[in-house]
């Protein structure tokens, strides 16, 4: 079984996780509804992409109480 020799420090293991932060997501802007979308997908709110569209969106109705 593998033991290691010498005691890892904080600022070691620390340096070694430096690279595993989290990285907040890029968001485009729908060109058409100007609603914030992920880059290169399609618009989930009006189903435009690249000023065209490629998807038909059901209309949203509010629900009854």
């Amino acid at each position: 079984m593998a033991v290691p020799k010498k005691h890892k420090t904080r600022s070691g293991r620390n340096q070694r996780r430096a690279h595993d932060f989290l990285i907040k997501t890029n968001l485009a802007v729908c060109s058409n509804c100007k609603y914030p979308v992920m880059p290169h997908e399609v618009c989930q709110n009006c189903g435009y992409y690249k000023g065209r569209q490629v998807l038909r969106i059901k209309a949203k109705t509010k629900a009854s109480k």
